[in-house]
């Protein structure tokens, strides 16, 4: 199956270099993916030229479109008034392309909000869901991995959005990772019912009442490492803090052990951001990943492999197709 990626390739910290380069690794992988390479075009083109020198370009050049877009949105603006403003951005060009249905999924490591927002006004929400989430991989025992979610696309939440979550990361969980029967925990400071804040004492009544859901109650932070839970749902501001301050503590492991033994233990590398490279945004009509805004070309690379993961297995349609059984 053919799998059309469009790159919005002047979005992240390390754009375009390792933005392309990374895009191409990826199109290396088989010949039938596909690039759609957004973005000024003779910046991409110089960017191509470099590494066809350093004798990097493993693809066929068939395999790469240059779609050009001249314009940029940064972490600094208003994500709705530049969607507005600038026209021609190339995450905004990218969203159009599988809009139109010229790609199956756009990837960005530019402004999480500009790609929230072109998810929605471009791609559009999916019928019941309010606040598009981002679910991300956490690793755990045994080689079991929790998924979080929202980890960064909402600050601010009203309780039926996180039951919203919960639903959307349940489809997840049983459609791409294949888990019958997902359990579902509400991250708390405590795991009687009674504890949290008023929101999490709202979601908590609200996903009790759910028959749709395997919600197993309220999982404390010391448990996302355990096999309790598959999937732990919380407002993005929690789970971005969570999750960049776990992406610090595996780099400050990391160097600490090198300095004492010179090589960090295996299990740290799941911690590398750059291993997972992207984290999807559900809940739209269709396949947004969401990458780290200091993506490597590896991160690009995985992070692409993530949205042929997600496009391969339908993930949106069968979104769509669980949700229309749920009364949300």
């Amino acid at each position: 199956m053919i799998t059309k990626a469009a790159v919005d390739a002047m979005g992240g910290d390390h754009a375009p270099a390792e933005v392309v380069a990374g895009a191409l690794a990826w199109a290396a992988d088989n010949a039938d993916n596909h690039l759609l390479l957004v973005g000024k075009q003779e910046v991409i083109e110089a960017e191509i030229a470099s590494i066809k020198e350093a004798g990097g370009f493993a693809c066929s050049p068939e395999q790469v479109v240059i779609v050009n877009a001249n314009e940029v949105i940064g972490c600094d603006e208003s994500p709705a008034t530049a969607l507005r403003r600038k026209k021609d951005a190339s995450i905004v060009v990218a969203s159009a392309l599988v809009k139109e249905g010229k790609a199956d999924a756009v990837i960005s490591c530019g402004s999480t909000g500009a790609q929230m927002a072109a998810a929605i006004f471009i791609l559009g929400r999916m019928e019941g869901i309010d606040r598009p989430p981002i679910i991300a991989s956490l690793p755990g025992e045994g080689g079991h991995r929790t998924l979080l979610v929202d980890v960064g696309a909402n600050v601010d939440c009203k309780p039926a959005q996180l039951l919203q979550f919960a639903l959307l990361g349940s489809v997840y969980a049983r459609s791409v990772l294949g888990i019958a029967s997902p359990r579902i925990g509400l991250l708390n400071n405590g795991s009687e019912e009674t504890k949290g804040n008023a929101l999490a004492q709202q979601v908590y009544s609200l996903l009790k009442e759910q028959e749709d859901i395997n919600f197993i109650g309220n999982v404390e932070g010391r448990d996302l490492f355990s096999p309790i839970a598959d999937i732990v749902v919380c407002d993005g501001f929690t789970g971005n803090i969570l999750l960049k301050a776990l992406e610090g503590l595996g780099l400050f492991f990391a160097s600490s052990i090198m300095k004492e033994i010179d090589k960090p233990p295996s299990i740290l590398e799941s911690f590398d951001y750059s291993r997972v490279g992207g984290a999807p945004l559900l809940g739209v009509n269709g396949v947004s990943i969401v990458c780290h805004g200091s993506s490597h070309r590896e991160a690009v690379a995985n992070g692409l492999r993530i949205a042929e993961e997600c496009f391969r297995n339908g993930i949106v349609a069968r979104q769509a197709e669980e949700l229309a059984k749920c009364e949300l």
